[in-house]
């Protein structure tokens, strides 16, 4: 800014150009990193840029999306996978859809960076059953998780406590398959509501796991002990029966048979 202020000068018009030059090209080029588009996707620019990749058959997040992205719609493609910071430089983002994708997993830190931005996030009509714990931490966001595969556990009532749900989907996030088998069809909510904790569940699945394996290791060691106490013992009486068909041949043994008779 220094040098543009000494260019001012009408004295020397001339030494001003080139500074004028790369000041215009480095302003272009911070537009056209800002604003660009990827090929594949559609963008408009009203309020904030609008980039729209839907029913393009997509795999994963495109790249180089544009930093001032506002909306971002990727549903109904085949989005397996949210990866770690796949919206990092996206600071601006307030609506995000991922509906009716396949999506399977979500990491942690898959939100960073938009976590304080973002007011909408669609993640309905995936493949998800479960949720890591943090990978929806500090999210302001409302979230809908309806018709998805879940499977209700301590894992996913953990993650739900992280986040805010839409109010208008909640009833659609059921369980799809459950810890217990009575819960499957049943809305998480209403279950969680209903003073169920599954994460009670877990603890004494693990218990009553932890106590199988000991019973199971006190079995083993006490028919081992039987089996060896029941080894020697056949292994002395066969010892003994043994001994006694020896012929007894030495006088001296005689002699000792018939003096412990007299006796």
């Amino acid at each position: 800014m220094g040098a543009f202020r000494k260019c001012r000068s009408p004295t020397k018009p001339q030494s001003c150009a080139p500074l004028m030059l790369v000041g215009t090209l480095w302003h272009l080029s911070m537009i056209v990193t800002v604003h660009t588009c990827p090929k594949i996707c559609h963008c408009s620019d009203g309020n904030g840029m609008v980039v729209q990749c839907t029913s393009l058959n997509l795999d994963h997040i495109p790249d180089n999306l544009p930093k001032d992205t506002v909306v971002l719609l990727l549903s109904s493609n085949q989005i397996t996978h949210i990866p770690k910071e796949a919206f990092l430089d996206l600071h601006r983002l307030r609506e995000l859809d991922l509906s009716h994708n396949a999506i399977e997993s979500v990491e942690v830190g898959a939100f960073q960076g938009i976590s304080e931005s973002l007011r909408s996030l669609d993640l309905s009509n995936n493949h998800l059953s479960s949720l890591p714990q943090d990978a929806f931490a500090k999210l302001h966001a409302r979230v809908r998780l309806s018709h998805n595969p879940w499977h209700c556990q301590c894992s996913l009532q953990e993650a739900l406590r992280e986040m805010r749900l839409d109010p208008e989907t909640v009833n659609e996030v059921s369980c799809y398959t459950s810890v217990r088998d009575e819960y499957v069809g049943q809305p998480v909510i209403q279950v969680l509501d209903s003073g169920i904790n599954f994460c009670n569940f877990h603890h004494k699945t693990t218990d009553v796991a932890m106590f199988v394996a000991m019973f199971c290791w006190f079995s083993m060691v006490t028919a081992y002990i039987i089996y060896y106490i029941r080894h020697n013992q056949e292994d002395s009486r066969r010892h003994m029966e043994y001994l006694k068909s020896l012929p007894s041949t030495s006088p001296i043994s005689q002699d000792c048979d018939t003096a412990s008779s007299v006796l």
